[in-house]
């Protein structure tokens, strides 16, 4: 089972909670959960969803490691945002029982934007087992 999941982001830097829609395309089985995203200026990830500064920490400290402006050599004005979808990644597994995705008590599963606002996707396979 291959799942398509469109996001429109409406922020130029952020990490969006994207939990639900992924549990909402699960089969009520057991497996393992793949999550892709297929951008280089984007990336997944799993962290704390109860906080909401937990985000804009990791937002503004990547900013601060990785300068918008910092003598890149791509000129397309979004180096930074490759550079952070390389360092977080583009893919991400858990795993599901019943139906449920696996997580720990405080953490969510996030859409990583780095170069947006932008509509986007986010492919979801389950392998049952």
């Amino acid at each position: 089972m291959l799942e398509k999941i469109n996001i429109k982001t409406d922020c130029h830097k952020c990490l969006l909670n994207i939990t639900d829609k992924i549990q909402q395309v699960l089969p009520k089985k057991n497996g393992i959960c793949l999550i892709f995203v297929p951008h280089t200026t984007a990336a997944i990830t799993i962290n704390e969803g109860a906080d909401k500064d937990v985000s804009l920490d990791i937002v503004n400290h990547l900013q601060k490691l990785i300068p918008k402006n910092a003598g890149f050599l791509h000129i397309e004005g979004n180096s930074d945002a490759h550079i952070v979808s390389s360092l977080i990644g583009t893919s991400l597994e858990v795993i599901v029982e019943n139906g449920k995705i696996i997580l720990g008590v405080w953490q969510k599963i996030f859409f990583v934007e780095f170069d947006g606002p932008r509509n986007r996707s986010v492919y979801v396979k389950f392998i049952e087992g």
